[in-house]
């Protein structure tokens, strides 16, 4: 049988940087793409091949997709990991911000799969993998843009599921909980630079915190861990619908359903107090 192949996004560091290399030693044909090209070339070494991608960029996403097919000839695996976090109030977000974190998140998203469905369906055959986080289930203060974006991945990957089952492709959802990258701290900055000033700036401090206390500690989960369960999804004859991975994620899922709005709130907030010291 020819070697399957799979496009890994969002590639440049962290779960889309061991994603790639973790497909790739399962023994697919690996693309990985992202805007910082450069941060990449360390996947060359083992085979992968790098490309270009912004994700908010049609020609861009076209261009990466026909790269493939020019040199395959197929698609069998799309692993959309390209994301970010943009915190803050929503008060003060600017609306061209929470339009990007859309743009980035979801419709990038959106378009990568528009553009690799017709040959998947063609093959009767394929996997779309849609990373989206434990943050499409739970919520934080001051994550109104973020979250509005992984409760969309979620509702529109289960929606895509049932549309193209019939069509021979499975999509899964990975949700992972706090990740040992460079995410946390990042979005912690930002929420700061927002927020950190005026009258969210008591609650920016204690979520800023939690947010970077998921980089480089024990409370967070390597993202080699998370890319595990990518290639499960990839390889496994019947992948699983969702995939919760990560220390603490079937645990807050699961108070998530049990507990009443306000309790969860509650403990939330308070944990989030606890990490902030």
């Amino acid at each position: 049988m020819p070697q399957r192949v799979a496009f890994v996004t969002g590639a440049s560091t962290g779960i889309g940087f061991e994603a790639a290399i973790k497909l790739n030693a399962a023994g697919l044909a690996v693309y990985a793409g992202a805007r910082r090209v450069e941060k990449m070339e360390p996947l060359r070494a083992h085979g992968i091949t790098v490309l270009p991608l912004d994700v908010t960029d049609d020609e861009s996403m076209v261009a990466a997709v026909e790269t493939v097919l020019h040199q395959h000839g197929r698609f069998d695996v799309l692993v959309n990991n390209a994301g970010y976090g943009s915190y803050g109030s929503l008060e003060e977000v600017a609306l061209d911000e929470g339009r990007r974190q859309f743009e980035v998140n979801v419709f990038g998203l959106a378009r990568m799969a528009q553009l690799v469905i017709p040959g998947m369906r063609a093959a009767g055959s394929g996997r779309i993998i849609n990373v989206s986080s434990i943050g499409g289930k739970i919520y934080e203060p001051l994550g109104a843009w973020y979250h509005g974006t992984k409760f969309a991945v979620e509702g529109l990957s289960d929606s895509l599921r049932l549309e193209l089952k019939q069509h021979g492709i499975a999509v899964a959802i990975i949700e992972p909980a706090g990740t040992d990258t460079e995410w946390g701290a990042i979005a912690g900055e930002g929420l700061l630079a927002v927020s950190g000033a005026g009258p969210y700036q008591e609650q920016a401090r204690i979520v800023a915190a939690a947010l970077a206390s998921t980089s480089g500690s024990g409370l967070s989960t390597p993202p080699g861990t998370v890319a595990k369960a990518i290639v499960h999804a990839a390889t496994a004859r019947w992948p699983r619908t969702r995939y919760p991975v990560g220390r603490g994620a079937w645990t807050i899922l699961a108070l998530r359903k049990v507990l009443p709005d306000r309790a969860f709130d509650a403990l939330f907030w308070n944990s989030y107090k606890r990490l902030a010291g």
